[in-house]
């Protein structure tokens, strides 16, 4: 039986999210504000199931 796809969400790739996630916080001491760090949030959670998406298609 076949591996289950991985589900759709994003069409960007992890290395694509990971450049956004660099972009959004350029430098590990500066502070995020409170929108700045919701948005990091859904990119990590994104790019997390890129990551996961990315192995299942390997394996």
């Amino acid at each position: 039986m076949p591996p289950t796809p991985p589900a759709r969400g994003s069409s960007r790739s992890a290395d694509e999210l990971n450049e956004a996630i660099r972009q959004l916080w350029p430098h590990p001491s500066m502070r995020l504000t409170p929108e700045q760090r919701a948005k990091y949030e859904q990119l990590v959670t994104e790019w997390a199931a890129a990551v996961r998406a990315g192995i299942v298609e390997a394996a």
